[in-house]
């Protein structure tokens, strides 16, 4: 059998959108008894989103794919607070543990303060970015005491 080979700078949205559905499914064959459901956290001030978390939880585990908080509203504890409010939400799921990742050193101190650990560092990742991949073991429901 000829096979047509071709490399090039873009390919049309359909066909990554199915080279990465061919991978999801693949994954997603050798991974026995995986539920993904998703989850978020959003804060608005009036009608304005200030803030917003998401990801999802499988495996027993939280998986933070994105937390957000609008540069005015930063240093609140807004973030904090959305972090906790996802891990309680992941602990009534089920849930044991959480990960998160961040191109942002000091965003990274943040969630080692929260309870995380770091668990992979990649200098260089995205220019002079590093990458910091972090895992919080042992979830707990939250504390309505906290702010």
């Amino acid at each position: 059998m000829a096979l047509n080979w071709s490399l090039q700078a873009e390919a049309d949205a359909d066909v990554l959108q199915a080279i990465r559905a061919a991978v999801n499914g693949h994954v997603r064959g050798q991974a026995q008894q995986g539920d993904a459901l998703p989850i978020a956290c959003l804060v608005r001030d009036g009608d304005t989103l200030i803030a917003g978390g998401s990801g999802c939880t499988e495996y027993q585990r939280l998986f933070v794919h994105c937390l957000w908080v609008a540069e005015g509203y930063r240093g609140r504890g807004i973030g904090s607070r959305m972090l906790r409010e996802l891990e309680a939400e992941a602990v009534r799921r089920g849930c044991r543990d959480s990960i998160i990742e961040t191109l942002d050193a000091a965003v990274a101190d943040l969630y080692r303060r929260l309870g995380y650990r770091l668990v992979a560092h990649l200098p260089a990742y995205l220019g002079s970015r590093d990458r910091h991949i972090l895992l919080k073991p042992n979830l707990r429901p939250l504390d309505t005491a906290a702010p």
